[in-house]
């Protein structure tokens, strides 16, 4: 793990907003070189700090306007299934995340789709791949705060 110190915390903070930013606008905005900040900004990739750079779409404007919350138990609690499971959810692209949790249910899988008629052709892709124990959806009715950025303090 590198050493982060406030310049790199003021790059990432700036690219976490706005990727696209400018070596020179870059440089103004954390008061360095556009040389210093390009050789940093590499040296953060090196380290896999910044994994990679990414336009955000807007979802209403794609047909993809239901953002859903889809809770698993699992049938099986063996690798065989976990890898089945993270075969399928992986290879699906309405997934956007999944992950094993603590409590009461196993997985938690957030997915963007068109309507409830897409919802449930994932529904069904996904319990045709998998074996599931027990499986129910939230439906995000409004989104207040949605964020890829990360606290940089």
């Amino acid at each position: 793990m590198p050493k982060i110190d406030a310049f790199d915390r003021k790059i990432l903070n700036a690219l976490q907003h706005e990727a696209d930013l400018g070596l020179e606008e870059l440089g103004d905005r954390v008061g360095l070189s556009r040389n210093a900040c390009w050789r940093r900004i590499k040296a953060l990739e090196d380290a896999k700090v910044i994994r990679g750079r990414v336009a955000l779409l807007d979802a209403q404007k794609l047909n993809l306007g239901l953002n859903v919350f889809i809770q698993i138990k699992a049938a099986a609690h063996d690798a065989k299934w976990l890898d089945q499971f993270s075969r399928a959810t992986r290879d699906m692209e309405q997934i956007q995340g999944v992950y094993r949790m603590t409590g009461d249910l196993d997985y938690l899988i957030r997915a963007r789709v068109a309507d409830m008629a897409d919802y449930d052709r994932l529904y069904q892709t996904l319990v045709a791949r998998v074996p599931m124990g027990d499986v129910s959806a939230s439906f995000v009715m409004e989104e207040i705060k949605d964020t890829t950025a990360l606290p940089l303090i």
